[in-house]
Formats: C-alpha cells, sequence, structure tokens
C-alpha cells in the first residue's frame, strides 16, 4: 500500500518524518535515504498496532489532499510502498477457487507490478476491507 509522507529538515537536525494518514506515526533519520526506510519502519510497525487492535488500515490519500496543510509547508513529499504481506502474524498456506481468466489477470498484474500472488492478494484484500469495512461493522 502507498503512502504518502512529508519530511522536514531543520538546520541542527536530523530529517523529521511525518504521515498524515496515520496520525501519530512519525520518524527520523540522518539522511534522506535513512529517513525514508526509518518511514517504511514506523508504518510497518504503527498498521501491525491498528490490526493488533483489530481496526481497519486507513488508505493512503493523495499528496494534494494535504500539501496545503499548514502543518506540512516546506516539506518534502515522497510516496513510499509498504508491503502489508509482512503485517498481521505468521503467514498461512490456503486454498482458493476462482475462474482461470480473472486467475491470469491477477498474475499478470503481480508480475507488472513486482509482487507475488500472495502478496497482491493479500494488498487486495486488506485496501477493500479498509473501503468497504465500515459499513460491515
Amino acid at each position: 500500500m502507498i503512502y504518502p509522507i512529508v519530511i522536514h529538515k531543520d538546520p541542527e537536525s536530523d530529517y523529521g518524518v511525518t504521515v498524515p494518514d496515520l496520525p501519530g506515526c512519525f520518524s527520523a533519520g540522518d539522511t534522506m535515504a535513512k529517513a525514508l526506510s526509518n518511514a517504511v519502519e514506523a508504518i510497518e510497525c504503527h498498521l501491525e498496532g491498528i490490526l493488533l487492535d483489530e481496526e481497519n488500515l486507513p488508505l493512503g490519500k493523495t499528496i494534494e489532499k494535504y500539501v496545503n496543510q499548514p502543518d506540512y509547508q516546506g516539506g518534502t513529499w515522497a510516496l513510499v510502498d509498504v508491503d502489508l504481506s509482512k503485517l498481521g502474524g505468521k503467514t498461512q498456506r490456503i486454498n482458493i477457487s476462482m475462474p482461470e481468466r480473472i486467475l491470469g489477470k491477477v498474475d499478470a498484474f503481480a508480475k507488472n507490478s513486482n509482487k507475488t500472488r500472495s502478496k497482491l492478494l493479500a494488498d487486495a484484500a486488506l485496501e477493500y476491507i479498509a473501503v468497504h469495512g465500515k459499513a460491515n461493522q
């Protein structure tokens, strides 16, 4: 899942990272590259906590939704891709059935996205639940 982040740098500080879609999720790094990798780790940890609390994962919104908000002025924006298949505990093998044509589309999309079939299906399921889950609570 893709999340926008905003990175701020004061002259006497490390790079600070804020994740607008995840209130309370912050990170930092002494270089821009370290700030980006630490942001992914912070987001994974934050999302793991959301899953442990049995809440729905928030979807990442677009940068345009936040770019004009005062708290984010002067920052550098980036998009980070978080591997949702790493979350939620131990991996469990399942057996599912789906029509061949749909499976072909899933596999082609996964290949073009540099994902495994399992990762794509896990990401898709969590995104679907995030969008539609509130109506079923």
